[in-house]
């Protein structure tokens, strides 16, 4: 009867070389699965742009609608590219004969009728499912002029869809844009902006 020949013995160095093998493919596995391509488009019915302006004895509270907009981002690069579009004559405030100044005298929404952001570059990871916070870079052309701009972001994702929110300051002031203080009337050079949006995503 033939003696069945043992398997040669597997040493510590060849089990140690099958285990970085394997940890490495399931590292790589998970990045591929990480890295993804994510674009949302923004529906203005579920977009708020809301805005702050501080005033002498009260602040100014107020908003303006969305036209359009969509960002994709690159989690694996940081690449980011798109268009986020405002409609500079859409701003309401609670005062219809403020308004039309803050049109005419402060935005010239006539000449400059819409503003933009548009993304170049996002910082941070945005996960499958949960919660996150990023940072989006950016251009926000106001008024005729680009103007550098970092949005730090916050929200959750779901297999479906983004919710996300973000406070910026904007010195329209410094930036160019005509202060409408009056001689009994100050206001503040700044602006403060917070933005909510609500998207359904596409994954590539």
């Amino acid at each position: 009867m033939k003696s069945i020949p043992k398997p040669p013995a597997t040493s510590p160095t060849h089990i140690l070389l099958a285990t970085f093998l394997a940890l490495m493919q399931l590292a790589a596995g998970a990045s591929a699965l990480y890295a993804q391509q994510i674009t949302v488009k923004l529906a203005p019915e579920q977009t708020k742009v809301e805005f702050s302006l501080g005033a002498t004895m009260h602040t100014v509270h107020g908003s303006f609608q969305l036209k359009s907009g969509s960002m994709t981002f690159d989690t694996a690069s940081g690449k980011a590219d798109g268009r986020i579009v405002v409609d500079a004559t859409s701003g309401e405030s609670g005062d219809s004969s403020r308004d039309v100044r803050m049109e005419k005298d402060v935005l010239e929404s006539g000449k400059y009728p819409e503003i933009v952001f548009i993304p170049s570059k996002i910082e941070g990871q945005i996960p499958a499912q949960g919660a996150f916070r990023v940072v989006i870079h950016g251009l926000l052309r106001l008024h005729g002029g680009d103007h550098q701009l970092d949005a730090a972001v916050q929200g959750t994702r779901t297999p479906i869809a983004i919710t996300a929110s973000t406070d910026f300051v904007i010195p329209y002031a410094k930036w160019g844009l005509k202060n409408p203080s009056k001689f009994l009337l100050h206001v503040s050079g700044e602006v403060q902006i917070h933005v909510e949006i609500a998207v359904v995503q596409r994954v590539l």
